[in-house]
């Protein structure tokens, strides 16, 4: 891990996800681990992933000034991401990464085709609570055995139709409890050891980086254009990894 081909493509893919997330304001986990996954291991990417996902994701569910507001709504979703992760964790560690690829692909294509249609739905706010938990327990096991955030929490918190500044808010404290259950569960399967401390800190570096020229990027680039872009490169990456699994 500490060849410097391997940390030279670590600070490529963290510097892409992060101008990525610059841009549309998401993306940091999925373009990382999905382009680190065709180099190593879903569990060793998710893994290189948890410390600079978490520093970015603790700032955005902290600021906004609604976050109790927000828990004291999400309550049975992070409980549901928490139990998943333990069942994902189990299943993680008598796996290997050749299954957990072909997953990684399922998910990003399911992802990438879910932005590409603009695909939107509504929660009742009567269902929240029994809703919540469900789609919080399959997104901690798809967590644990992809290393992607997103599915399928990100569609079900955008269906909650929160303003803008509440739905970036109730994202980073999904994503918060999902980084710091899938570093236990990490820590479980024991994919966390020392070999992986110089791609840390280049991932630390390199994706900061990229959220700034991300962010240079929005203020030039319609971002309808870049967002379609970005759904079907995804698509594609997804395509690969999940056929790759197959065969």
């Amino acid at each position: 891990m500490e060849s410097w081909s391997m940390l030279a493509a670590v600070a490529a893919a963290f510097f892409l996800a992060g101008t990525i997330k610059g841009v549309i304001g998401l993306g940091l986990p999925t373009v990382a681990v999905g382009l680190l996954g065709l180099l190593m291991p879903p569990a060793q990417a998710a893994a290189i992933l948890i410390v600079p996902s978490l520093v970015t994701n603790i700032w955005q569910a902290l600021v906004g000034g609604s976050a109790l507001e927000l828990i004291r709504r999400m309550w049975s979703m992070l409980v549901g991401i928490c139990i998943g992760t333990v069942f994902g964790a189990v299943w993680l560690a008598h796996t290997d990464g050749r299954g957990a690829a072909m997953w990684l692909g399922v998910a990003l294509v399911v992802y990438a085709l879910l932005g590409l249609f603009n695909v939107h739905f509504s929660v009742p706010r009567r269902s929240e609570g029994w809703l919540g938990f469900i789609i919080g327990l399959t997104t901690g096991t798809v967590t644990v055995a992809t290393g992607v955030f997103a599915l399928p929490g990100v569609p079900y918190l955008h269906a909650l139709n929160l303003d803008r500044d509440r739905l970036v808010q109730a994202l980073g404290l999904s994503f918060t409890v999902s980084t710091v259950t899938l570093a236990a569960a990490l820590f479980y399967a024991g994919e966390m050891h020392t070999s992986l401390a110089a791609p840390v800190v280049v991932a630390l570096i390199a994706a900061p980086l990229g959220m700034v020229l991300g962010q240079l990027v929005r203020q030039r680039v319609r971002p309808e254009t870049f967002r379609k872009f970005f759904f079907f490169s995804l698509l594609a990456l997804g395509l690969h990894l999940a056929l790759r699994g197959l065969l």
